[in-house]
């Protein structure tokens, strides 16, 4: 369903690089607005595909991966989630990280969803799946990740998304559409 044009009302003038490492690049960009005034764009582009995976059980448990995250200098509960270099396949991606942060194996990867995780400043997109037929190995964490892994039913972490004890927008959006599907 198309709701509006791909017209694009915004006029970029100049691009400059601000910044750039591995995973994002940062550009100053001078525009015209919608509104034809002058003015200036920070855009944010990532370098990889945002990856998130809700593993799903039988008995409709999932697994949460807790971690300190650095920009927040806060503790975070998230599904297992990762990055996907552009250009790969996002369900190799998918395995790959749900192996590494809990130690689970799935061979049955559904896409639930796509979304753009900040879209006033970043082109991040995320792809988000539902991981099925679970079986219980070994995680391999990087050394940069100190995790810990809950499961837990999947109403409790519907739970914890209301009580805003969830806070990260990949697992937001994963759970309650999740919750939408199985109408918990």
């Amino acid at each position: 369903m198309k709701l509006m044009e791909d017209k694009n009302p915004w006029i970029t003038h100049s691009k400059v690089i601000a910044y750039d490492n591995p995973w994002i690049q940062v550009t100053h960009e001078k525009v015209t607005t919608p509104g034809n005034s002058p003015g200036i764009y920070g855009r944010v582009h990532f370098k990889n595909l945002a990856i998130g995976i809700l593993p799903i059980d039988e008995e409709f448990n999932t697994w949460l991966v807790g971690q300190y995250r650095y920009v927040l200098a806060a503790y975070s509960w998230e599904i297992p989630q990762g990055g996907c270099p552009l250009g790969t396949d996002p369900v190799d991606t998918a395995k790959r990280e749900l192996k590494e942060e809990t130690g689970l194996v799935s061979s049955h990867f559904k896409e639930l969803m796509q979304v753009h995780t900040s879209n006033s400043v970043c082109d991040e997109k995320a792809i988000i799946y539902i991981a099925k037929d679970l079986e219980l190995g070994v995680a391999e964490p990087e050394d940069t990740e100190e995790l810990t892994v809950r499961k837990l039913p999947i109403k409790e972490a519907i739970e914890m998304v209301e009580q805003g004890l969830i806070t990260d927008s990949l697992s937001i959006a994963g759970i309650l559409k999740i919750a939408r599907v199985l109408k918990l």
